[in-house]
């Protein structure tokens, strides 16, 4: 028995220059949701959002670049590890939240789309390679790779790039103590049809989107500031709902994807979950392995990238499998063979789940 495989063949991520320590936020008054300014040191905040968060430093682009130049940069390096002719590509997908934001400006600018900017810069001239843009906040990355796991096993195409890049840098709030958090990147990978004797790949997924009542958790608000212009927004999060809906939600997707590709949690070597904190990524994988009875999980299950590189949405699990497939980050790797997980959660609020066969 033949099986038709989506593989990802090739993978690069592009990680800014520019290194922003907590510290360097020093100087900086940041205000409560009433604009009032807290009265505690900048010291003390610090080491709360450290202990929280694990963030110590994060990486923003430098004023030349933005999103779709650091999409087609990852881009360029996920289709030179695949050796592929990019003429041969048939879909681009590039998941964002904001699109290109010129340096000094807050205004979003997605026309013409990025996907179609990162066709340009590749030099792309087939027009039967269709390149188009993916919102669906943090998740997006995984959503856009499950869309191309769906076209190639459909017939609709063989090889498709999947892009993930943000610059969250240049939409925060600086008086927001929340602005710490958040940070710039891209990751991409190139997926393939493999017809093979066994299963391999993307083995199956599970998506799930709620609206009711979460759709606003993330949203775009003024600054926390007295005197703030209401017509200039910033991104914004009501951080404790988020927490408690990923703890809630998150690990039953998870255990769905990892059920349908027929594997059991003891089966799964590594976690790459969306780094968008990290006491709230472990307090998840703890509960994942609470639904098999299991009380404590492996301590190198899920690798984590957020201590470095923050949370710079889409382009957090991609840039952290690129790391670690190509034996950069620290203890861990991969091995053919080795079941993995892709799982996010984020602004919508969505929430994505892949098994993934290496």
């Amino acid at each position: 028995m033949r099986f038709k495989n989506t593989i990802i063949t090739g993978t690069g991520s592009y990680i800014p220059t520019e290194v922003v320590t907590n510290p360097d936020f020093a100087g900086t008054q940041f205000y409560d949701t009433d604009s009032k300014a807290f009265d505690i040191s900048h010291e003390e905040i610090s080491e709360k959002f450290q202990a929280i968060t694990g963030i110590a430093e994060r990486r923003y682009v430098t004023s030349d670049l933005n999103a779709s130049d650091i999409a087609a940069l990852a881009a360029e390096k996920a289709i030179a590890e695949a050796g592929i002719d990019p003429e041969e590509l048939d879909q681009i997908i590039v998941a964002h939240d904001f699109g290109d934001i010129p340096k000094g400006t807050i205004q979003t600018d997605t026309l013409p789309s990025l996907s179609a900017r990162v066709k340009n810069l590749l030099k792309i001239n087939n027009p039967k390679c269709v390149a188009y843009d993916l919102i669906f906040g943090c998740p997006g990355w995984i959503q856009g790779v499950i869309h191309a796991d769906s076209f190639i096993k459909n017939g609709i195409a063989k090889k498709c790039l999947v892009i993930a890049t943000e610059t969250l840098s240049r939409v925060v709030d600086i008086h927001d103590r929340d602005s710490m958090i958040y940070s710039d990147g891209s990751g991409a990978a190139v997926l393939e049809l493999a017809e093979e004797d066994a299963p391999r790949g993307i083995l199956s997924f599970s998506t799930e989107s709620y609206t009711k009542e979460e759709a606003y958790y993330l949203f775009l608000g003024k600054s926390y500031i007295t005197d703030a212009d209401p017509k200039i927004r910033y991104i914004k999060m009501h951080g404790r709902k988020i927490y408690e809906f990923a703890l809630k939600y998150v690990p039953g997707v998870v255990k769905e994807s990892i059920e349908k590709a027929n594997l059991d949690i003891h089966d799964i070597k590594k976690i790459f979950i969306h780094q968008a904190n990290e006491k709230m990524d472990q307090e998840i994988v703890k509960r994942l392995f609470r639904l098999y009875g299991i009380r404590e999980m492996p301590k190198d299950i899920m690798p984590m990238s957020i201590h470095k590189l923050g949370n710079n949405s889409v382009a957090t699990v991609p840039t952290l499998y690129d790391l670690v497939r190509k034996e950069r980050f620290g203890d861990h790797d991969l091995e053919p063979g080795d079941n993995i997980v892709f799982a996010s959660v984020g602004a919508g609020m969505n929430i994505n789940s892949i098994a993934y066969r290496y």
